[in-house]
């Protein structure tokens, strides 16, 4: 089986459930958007997290992803940069505990923090401060951190740093690695979609995107959506929530329908777990019908918990899902 390296934001997700959206508006948070913080605002944050019930998670868009594929068996690997504190300890712990191969490099800034706000419909809005995350350059790169692999998934919010990207990418591609690009936010494409469309159009192999994300990068709806994309790369995704996802790879292109679910509890990762299911998927070899099923089965489970983390059971369901697929 083919094996994928990711490389992101190394983040703990703080998440908290509200009752209502008055602290996204209290804090300047637009519903559903991701927000770099700095350490006073996450420091307000932290202070109305203190009288809420929190859960503590491993994050990070490349990283959930890693970690839905870890779970599924895949031979994974994570690039990122922690702090020499206890939420750095946290994250390396729990790349170990999945099997991940942990390739994280430390920093004296504090380890990165998502503060995460599930609104009572599960939409989630991020409040991130990247601290030691941030701090990683293409310095810090090397062609042996992607020897060995044969796919990079490296998610959109690192493009802040345009000159480590390019490296990693480069690096990726020299050792013979397909390139896989999740957009990441609406507002992270807004705000840099010369260097986004770019990246693509020179190097990245597959394409992840969500309704706004593909809107933002296109100015159009998802289907048309996708076939702008898919002219720029070899696969594009464009995933749509409850309605599904559309694939276009070439010629083909498929319309994959999501899981029913009862009731959607926190969106967070449902992205990251989509693409960790659809590369599984590629790993394997299946065709990209196949590809996007497994995708839906594991975004429509991860979004019936809070956070990314789901028990050995969920899990055991999941994979007695993908057999039937597999099967079909």
């Amino acid at each position: 089986m083919d094996k994928i390296i990711g490389l992101g934001n190394a983040l703990v997700d703080v998440l908290a459930t509200l009752k209502d959206d008055e602290i996204l508006h209290e804090m300047g948070l637009p519903k559903g958007s991701m927000q770099l913080i700095d350490e006073t605002k996450l420091q307000q944050i932290n202070d109305r997290f203190s009288q809420m019930k929190t859960h503590l998670a491993t994050g990070g868009s490349a990283g959930n992803a890693i970690l839905g594929l870890a779970s599924l068996g895949a031979g994974t690997g994570f690039i990122g940069k922690v702090g020499n504190d206890k939420f750095g300890e946290f994250y390396r712990e729990n790349l170990i505990k999945n099997n991940i191969e942990e390739k994280l490099l430390t920093s004296n800034l504090p380890s990165g923090v998502a503060s995460t706000f599930i609104s009572p419909d599960g939409e989630r809005t991020f409040g991130t401060f990247l601290g030691a995350a941030s701090s990683l350059t293409a310095d810090d790169l090397s062609i042996e951190l992607f020897e060995g692999y044969t796919y990079l998934f490296i998610e959109g919010y690192l493009v802040q740093d345009h000159e480590m990207i390019l490296r990693a990418i480069k690096l990726a591609k020299e050792a013979g690695l397909q390139v896989c690009l999740d957009l990441a936010s609406y507002n992270v494409v807004e705000s840099d979609l010369e260097f986004f469309t770019s990246l693509i159009e020179s190097y990245v192999d597959i394409v992840f995107a969500n309704e706004e994300e593909a809107k933002s990068f296109t100015g159009k709806e998802p289907i048309e959506a996708l076939g702008v994309i898919a002219e720029m790369c070899s696969i594009a995704i464009v995933k749509i929530g409850s309605k599904g996802s559309y694939i276009k790879k070439g010629t083909e292109e498929i319309h994959a329908k999501a899981i029913l679910v009862d009731k959607v509890v926190d969106t967070t990762g449902a992205g990251d777990f989509f693409a960790a299911g659809f590369l599984y998927g590629l790993t394997c070899g299946y065709g990209l019908e196949k590809c996007a099923n497994i995708g839906s089965v594991l975004s429509g489970n991860v979004i019936q918990v809070v956070g990314t983390s789901m028990p050995k059971k969920q899990w055991d369901e999941i994979k007695l899902n993908i057999n039937t697929i597999i099967s079909q």
